[in-house]
């Protein structure tokens, strides 16, 4: 191969949709010099991950891109962006609100957000170019990958044909779907949780359906439960305001695009006939993957190469959102040359327990929860005791918004309490709790402290002695991390996050609190940064 054809850089991303976006964001803010392998030259338009919660918002926010994410959503923001979940159909009068995600806002900095998958990418694609350190090539597909101790090798082919390239990096990410490239060539395995169900994603145009769900107002999508389709979902979403939908569900595993009424399938669903013009009919099988590792030497995998699930409850593009931000900083330290021995293994360690704990203790957790219910109750058998549950359910929807709060309590790089464990379950709280996400607060020259954060680590002190914080300041000057420090003499944030001290990691995580300095300042920077 021509060294023409050769092209060097410090990370290469294999697959440029939003997870794969959001990293090169993260690296390139970072200086790190970053080539995107990307497939298609305009993002697909289907309808998918819609929901953004505002852990994802603050995302957007550090990756300079809030602005223009919200200016990019397809329905007005005086509308609304609520859910509903209907027993039997969508307009059969037992229906309660579903996926409140507004009840936990004060634990974040931003709002959450709602629009398709493909203005999102719009807007990262946007961002992207505006960043030198970072070359997208648009087009192009990875093929092969091979890597020895010094670095990566990626071979890249031109979706038009033509000669291949080769792409030499330090480390190479797959963030190129459910069925990854790169994952399949690094040797990574995974473990799949089969539903054996047969999916069907219809897109379509109806004024129609716009019309009668106007007794709804306020709401963007829509969760039906039905009795035969045993706690699997009917879910019906707004791409627009007045014209366009999707549709996810259950269908017999022999239907193709010709020999089954979609339409009929839709007013059922519904409980109304209107008129249907579809765009987009496709399928896919109901199943829940996880990588039994999320890196193999110098490659790593994120978003659904890492973990795919069904498009239940919005988990999908939020959790890989995530991903770019736990390994970005990551990738960084060790290409800067701080990071500890144990910094890039924490990438796996921390993440694959969140997205095991999301899958089981929410979304397949909701299915038998579902499952359950709709087979106990019926209101044509026994309407007092299902109206008393389906008010119960009500009740508790909000449960799972206030109980998913991923953390990495039992990370090795975090330094709290003993036998935590990492996982999606949480609860939501202003304490500064290692491994958990930092809650925002006020600081007393009006900032919010989410304002004052450092790209690196951040130091919260409140009301301590300069000679404490210049421990930390050397400490980490000594293993070579970067440390912003803030102090502040606000005594009510310091009581709301429980501690005169709060270390802040790059993504916003808290790596340690306390009240007061620790004996080895030393031993606990090293700690953090993977030592």
């Amino acid at each position: 191969m021509s060294e023409n054809n050769v092209k060097e850089t410090e990370v290469v991303i294999v697959g440029g949709g939003p997870v794969g976006m959001g990293l090169a964001i993260e690296l390139g803010q970072r200086g790190i010099s970053t080539i995107v392998i990307e497939q298609y030259p305009t993002p697909q338009p289907v309808p998918k991950g819609q929901n953004l919660t505002q852990r994802t918002m603050e995302h957007f926010h550090f990756w300079g891109a809030e602005k223009e994410l919200r200016a990019a959503r397809t329905i007005p923001p005086e509308y609304g962006i609520g859910g509903i979940t209907a027993y039997g159909t969508l307009l059969s009068g037992h229906h309660y609100d579903w996926l409140q995600r507004e009840l936990v806002r004060p634990f974040y900095f931003t709002d959450n957000e709602r629009l398709p998958q493909y203005a999102t990418e719009e807007v990262l694609r946007a961002r992207v170019a505006d960043i030198p350190a970072v070359e997208v090539l648009y087009g192009w597909s990875g093929e092969a990958i091979t890597q020895d101790h010094e670095g990566v090798t990626v071979k890249a082919v031109r979706r038009e044909g033509g000669e291949p390239i080769e792409i030499r990096a330090a480390y190479a990410v797959g963030c190129d779907g459910s069925r990854s490239v790169v994952r399949d060539k690094a040797g990574i395995t995974e473990t799949k949780s089969e539903h054996d169900k047969k999916m069907v994603l219809l897109v379509f145009r109806s004024p129609e359906l716009h019309d009668l769900l106007s007794v709804f107002p306020g709401k963007q999508f829509y969760n039906v439960l039905h009795p035969d389709l045993e706690g699997y979902w009917q879910f019906l979403g707004r791409v627009d305001l007045g014209n366009s939908f999707f549709f996810h569900a259950p269908v017999p595993h022999d239907t193709t695009k010709d020999n089954f009424d979609f339409a009929g399938y839709l007013h059922k669903a519904t409980g109304a006939e209107f008129e249907v013009e579809f765009q987009h009919i496709g399928f896919w099988d109901l199943r829940v993957a996880i990588a039994d590792s999320y890196s193999n030497g110098r490659v790593f995998i994120a978003g659904d190469a890492a973990h795919s699930h069904p498009p239940y409850g919005g988990y999908g593009i939020n959790t890989g959102f995530e991903d770019a931000r736990n390994l970005g900083w990551k990738l960084a330290a060790a290409l800067r040359g701080w990071a500890g021995p144990k910094l890039l293994d924490s990438y796996s360690v921390e993440r694959r327990p969140v997205f095991a704990s999301t899958a089981r203790d929410f979304i397949e957790k909701a299915i038998e929860s579902d499952r359950d219910f709709l087979a106990r109750f019926d209101p044509e058998t026994d309407r007092e005791a299902f109206e008393a549950e389906w008010k119960k359910r009500g009740t508790g929807a909000t449960g799972e918004v206030n109980a998913f709060a991923p953390n990495y309590a039992g990370s090795p790089i975090i330094l709290g309490p003993p036998g935590q464990e990492s996982g999606a379950k949480g609860g939501h709280a202003f304490e500064a709790r290692p491994g958990h996400h930092l809650a925002p607060q006020p600081l007393s020259d009006g900032r919010n402290v989410f304002e004052a954060l450092g790209t690196g680590f951040t130091l919260l002190a409140f009301g301590a002695e300069p000679a404490a914080t210049a421990r930390f300041r050397d400490a980490a000057e000594t293993a070579g991390l970067p440390l912003a420090i803030v102090e502040d003499d606000r005594d009510g944030t310091r009581a709301r996050y429980g501690a005169t001290f709060v270390l802040v990691r790059p993504d916003q995580f808290v790596a340690w609190a306390g009240n007061e300095t620790p004996d080895d300042v030393d031993a606990l920077m090293r700690t953090i940064a993977g030592g």
